[in-house]
């Protein structure tokens, strides 16, 4: 193609000199002239054009229309037509011949030659695209052939001193046919397993003259994550006997006799795996086992829920844990889908909810989820609920160290009545507080009580002027649980205590609570200036006992001092109230002091305050089935007190809420016609809940707003999220003036 162009080129300049000046002729093919004469017979060129056409309608002397032929690719010639008209066309061949100059007849054999150099140049170029081609070929088999190798040397199972070598593409087809394998899931860089290595390379020649020979084998869990992840290999190395390709867990130390012995076990013919040590419970039996144990947990899972599933092997192996214990502490399941009378009674919302039980009564399970995690925390629930301190430096070291409520019974000895009627309310505290109980009369001294009394006190940190240094209070036998728990709880808090991360779901739940945010740090170099902060909101907060005080650090609530509008307030010191509906209210920016935090406690308590709101933009158009509530609108919309309506709390991120969106929009498109029920739908990630009645604890969250009633709201829970059980929620609870159709 690169020769036409240059060719074609080349010819327009021709035909632009070529046609210049005289008259156009019979037997001359479009603007040549007696001086400028056509091309000789047999010469193909592009220099002319086709020649006047006759009346007929075709070229003169029966010639046809330029074509491809003699001359190269690309030339352009005359061709006879299949009926020639030999006499014109031999004279006009001669009035050509006659007209053409010398000139012209040496630029067309020029530009002939030059349309030769090029073919013969674009043939050159042909052959090297086809090197080119057949290298890039040869390449591309020769990469095939080298993936092909390194397939089959990933699928060949090679033996290092020993020791079978495993990954993700040979494990399958080399176990599909054994009984018994073992396998060891490492990492290279993992010292505990170099240090196994050569025990491991022992135990692969032992169990080789086995007879049958029992295989050994290792895994490089880094690469072969595949394997790693279908065992749940979460450490190094992790040992596993494989059992007719089932994985048994390997529990015991790592030698070579404990080793050989467990795999030469299961290796046996007429082996199975050990029962499940955790316990089954189903409604049949549930308040027989429980009821009877001092301390059991309870695992309420769905069997289709992730979470469980990922949490199941290590309970199991901290049920075998706890089993060998004096006395053993058992651990037991409920499946809450199958048991849903259970579930509901226990209040299950979510999976999976763990609960410990101690003679029937239940507690929220707050420890770890992983095997030695799950061990230690029962370990510690099931000891006494208090800790004996023998000796004064230790509580001396509370005193001065501490940052929580200090609780210590003091007693005359074990069998005291008051101390045991302290054990037993201290075990349903003992999730909340730690409680601790001397003996000592030096303790008691030093605390200036006398035996059978319970002392609460604060951490000298915050310790004030406007509050008692202890308080106490006397038990006797026959002293109520319900006063100790009252006691301890009355005095939990400073007047003005440390609101953390780690400590406000347990301590700073009641409100009002007026928060004062600043930078609180009460290491030896801060410590002064955290008090002299501090100091100004005791003077505040000793004339106000009915509201929480607390301070708390800006930076560990940097997202709610965000959502109230005063992270550019531009002060150190900002100031908020929460009260009871959940609503929010900031100080605006001032310098901080007492007597602006007394005028700003002051004003809320008269009602005078407006409320911050976390919101998104409230919609312009919100004529869709479902209606969208953000912060601003949740009061007009599902508080208005002539209307039912039906809210979902959702997150975006939330993918049961995704699953939910479409059943729930067909929801709000079947009841439409009712004109006094709303279907709405709310971020709660991207809103404020303006009213406390709406505990939203996971995604996504419905509840039910009777009109006339928004106080007492109704939590759709329990059936599944699918049209028929939602209408029948929203059948049961709409009230009669909302059942009312729109007339069409």
């Amino acid at each position: 193609m690169l020769e036409l162009g240059v060719l074609n080129a080349l010819t327009r300049g021709a035909r632009s000199t070529g046609g210049v000046g005289g008259e156009e002729r019979p037997g001359c093919v479009g603007g040549a002239t007696a001086r400028a004469p056509c091309v000789a017979r047999g010469l193909a060129s592009p220099l002319l054009p086709p020649p006047p056409a006759n009346r007929l309608g075709g070229l003169p002397g029966g010639f046809s229309r330029p074509s491809v032929s003699l001359g190269g690719p690309g030339a352009v010639g005359l061709t006879r037509s299949a009926e020639p008209s030999a006499a014109l066309g031999a004279g006009w061949r001669r009035s050509a011949l006659a007209a053409m100059r010398p000139r012209k007849a040496c630029l067309l054999v020029l530009l002939f030659a030059l349309a030769q150099l090029l073919a013969v140049a674009s043939a050159g170029e042909a052959d090297e695209d086809s090197s080119v081609t057949e290298n890039a070929i040869e390449d591309e088999e020769e990469e095939e052939e080298d993936e092909d190798d390194e397939e089959e040397d990933d699928l060949e199972v090679k033996e290092e001193n020993g020791v079978l070598v495993l990954n993700d593409a040979n494990f399958d087809n080399f176990v599909a046919d054994k009984d018994t394998v073992l396998l060891e899931f490492y990492a290279p860089w993992c010292g505990h397993c170099k240090q196994f290595a050569p025990e491991y390379e022992k135990i692969a020649k032992v169990l080789k003259e086995n007879d049958p020979p029992i295989a050994v084998a290792k895994i490089d869990a880094t690469s072969a994550s595949m394997l790693a992840s279908r065992f749940d290999v979460s450490g190094y190395p992790t040992i596993k006997i494989l059992k007719k390709g089932q994985a048994v867990d390997y529990e015991g130390s790592r030698t070579q006799e404990e080793i050989v012995a467990k795999v030469k076990e299961v290796s046996q013919p007429n082996w199975t795996p050990p029962p499940e040590v955790t316990l089954v419970l189903t409604k049949d039996n549930f308040d027989d086992v429980v009821n009877d144990a001092d301390i059991i947990l309870v695992e309420f899972y769905a069997p289709w829920c992730g979470h469980c599933k990922k949490l199941a092997p290590e309970y199991e192996k901290a049920a075998k844990e706890l089993s060998k214990r004096t006395p053993p502490i058992p651990l037991a399941k409920v499946d809450a889908t199958a048991e849903t009378d259970l579930a509901k009674r226990f209040d299950v919302s979510g999976y999976p909810t763990l609960k410990i039980f101690r003679k029937g009564k239940p507690f929220d399970y707050n420890g770890p989820r992983e095997k030695y995690g799950i061990v230690d925390y029962m370990i510690e629930q099931s000891g006494p609920p208090s800790k004996e301190v023998p000796t004064l430096k230790q509580v001396q070291e509370f005193l001065k160290d501490g940052d929580d409520v200090i609780i210590i019974g003091v007693f005359k000895g074990e069998s005291d009545p008051a101390y045991q009627q302290y054990q037993d309310a201290a075990n349903n505290l003992r999730e909340d507080y730690k409680f601790h109980h001397t003996f000592s009369t030096e303790i008691a001294k030093f605390l200036k009580v006398s035996p059978g009394k319970l002392v609460v006190m604060q951490p000298e940190k915050f310790q004030s002027k406007y509050e008692p240094r202890t308080n106490v209070l006397d038990i006797q036998g026959s002293t109520e649980g319900s006063a100790i728990k009252d006691h301890v709880v009355k005095h939990a808090l400073p007047l003005v205590g440390h609101r953390k991360t780690s400590n406000d779901a347990k301590r700073y739940t009641k409100r009002p609570l007026v928060v004062v945010y600043y930078g609180v740090d009460f290491s030896f170099d801060y410590r002064a200036a955290t008090q002299f902060w501090r100091s100004k909101v005791l003077e505040v907060a000793k004339d106000f006992p009915e509201y929480t005080f607390a301070i708390a650090d800006e930076e560990d609530y940097a997202a709610e001092v965000k959502d109230l509008g005063l992270s550019e307030s531009g002060e150190d010191v900002n100031a908020a109230i929460l009260d009871e509906s959940g609503r929010k209210f900031a100080m605006e920016p001032e310098e901080f002091d007492s007597d602006v935090l007394r005028e700003f406690v002051t004003a809320f308590k008269k009602g005078k305050l407006k409320p911050v709101i976390k919101s998104q933009p409230v919609p312009k158009n919100n004529k869709g089935p479902v209606q969208v509530v953000v912060g601003k609108t949740f009061d007009s919309i599902v508080m208005d007190p002539k209307k039912d309506v039906l809210i979902e709390f959702y997150a975006p991120w939330c993918g049961h809420c995704k699953q939910l969106e479409p059943i729930y929009t067909s929801l709000a498109k079947k009841y439409k016609s009712h004109k006094g029920l709303v279907i709405a739908k709310m971020d709660a990630t991207a809103n404020d809940i303006t009213s406390d009645r709406y505990k939203v604890d996971g995604f996504p969250t419905i509840y039910f707003a009777p009109r006339g009633d928004k106080k007492n709201p109704i939590k759709f829970e329990g059936g599944d999220r699918d049209l028929e059980h939602l209408s029948q929620f929203v059948d049961e609870h709409t009230t009669a003036q909302s059942r009312t159709k729109e007339e069409l």
